[in-house]
């Protein structure tokens, strides 16, 4: 999403809450930051009584059973899904938040729309002992939320029409005039210019980096990472600069014309769960939020996602990445989003 407009999305439900009377809370909450040894026993207790919870996420539609299925027949407790891009799920909490409806528990979205929410304490902090075995970075220091999958942004590129040995190794290397009119580039990535910039030397620097690439070999910016994915199949883009790494890996599975490698650092950015204030079934939430971050990271790991768990293989293992900082992108929404549509969405290298 646009952080702008993130932002002040954000920021009107904070307004709309203050004057919304909503119901005093019925549940217990004091499990949910307990560190006591029995927390575990009593939170699945308190979650099967509760029965239920609402998750509004954009995790896919075909991963939703894989994924939520296991934790409701483990625990009894039925999963209410409303699925929807992050822009939209923002949107419907801030209707039914202004309505004095506290209708969602937990919601699985992008870490810059977790941060947001964060900011405008919408999120309970939780005390998750799985915190302890997750990579670095995986849970910011309110602990209002956690990453449960990390996006890895990786190159992609036609095998019949680019030769391996040709490949870029560095970012640097992307300015090599061969890849002139060649470099595919999806246009909702900022996350991955912010963070690319910031490795190749920070606002300046990194920011000029992206002038000169634009500039000398231009970038096909396409809306879409499975149509850019396609392309690149197609071989009409030999070579895509931001495309998840689960997406070459499926289609070469199934024939297609293409691979994908990885310039180091990786950039990543994650998908977290958090548990909203006022949930009707904030246990059943937290549960749930235990439940991402250890039975269902082999699961995330088996559909090609990237785990956040140091205790499942990674399709990332043994390369160096770099974990992209949502509060960066908040902090400094206007002049990072100003500089990308200039440079990247426009294409004029400015």
């Amino acid at each position: 999403m646009n952080p702008v407009r993130l932002w002040m999305r954000l920021t009107m439900l904070a307004l709309a809450m203050l004057f919304s009377a909503g119901a005093a809370r019925a549940a217990d909450i004091s499990l949910l930051a307990s560190t006591a040894p029995d927390r575990a026993q009593k939170l699945e207790a308190a979650a099967r009584k509760e029965g239920s919870i609402s998750l509004y996420t954009s995790i896919a539609q075909k991963d939703l059973e894989p994924v939520l299925g296991p934790f409701e027949k483990k625990y009894g407790i039925k999963v209410n899904v409303w699925r929807a891009s992050g822009d939209l799920i923002i949107q419907r909490i801030i209707q039914e938040q202004r309505a004095g409806r506290h209708t969602v528990d937990a919601v699985h979205i992008t870490s810059t729309e977790l941060e947001a929410l964060t900011r405008e304490k919408l999120l309970e902090r939780i005390e998750s002992p799985y915190y302890a075995s997750l990579v670095p970075g995986a849970v910011p220091a309110h602990k209002q939320w956690a990453s449960t999958l990390l996006s890895a942004w990786v190159q992609v590129y036609n095998t019949n029409t680019v030769k391996k040995s040709e490949l870029p190794k560095t970012y640097q290397d992307l300015l090599d005039p061969k890849w002139k009119g060649k470099l595919g580039y999806e246009v909702q990535d900022l996350e991955w210019f912010i963070t690319v910039a910031k490795i190749m030397g920070g606002d300046d620097k990194g920011v000029q980096f992206f002038r000169d690439l634009v500039k000398t070999n231009g970038l096909s910016v396409r809306k879409g990472h499975t149509l850019l994915d396609n392309l690149v199949a197609a071989g009409e883009v030999p070579l895509a600069l931001t495309i998840y790494n689960y997406m070459p890996a499926q289609a070469k599975a199934q024939g297609a014309p293409l691979d994908w490698f990885a310039i180091e650092p990786v950039v990543v950015r994650a998908n977290g769960v958090g548990v909203l204030k006022n949930a009707e079934h904030p246990n059943a939430a937290a549960l749930f939020e235990d439940y991402m971050l250890s039975e269902a990271q082999p699961v995330l790991a088996s559909l090609e996602y990237v785990p956040v768990s140091t205790k499942v293989d990674s399709p990332l293992k043994g390369l160096k990445t770099q974990l992209f900082d949502p509060a960066d992108e908040l902090d400094h929404a206007d002049k990072w989003q100003t500089l990308y549509d200039r440079i990247i969405v426009k294409g004029n290298g400015n």
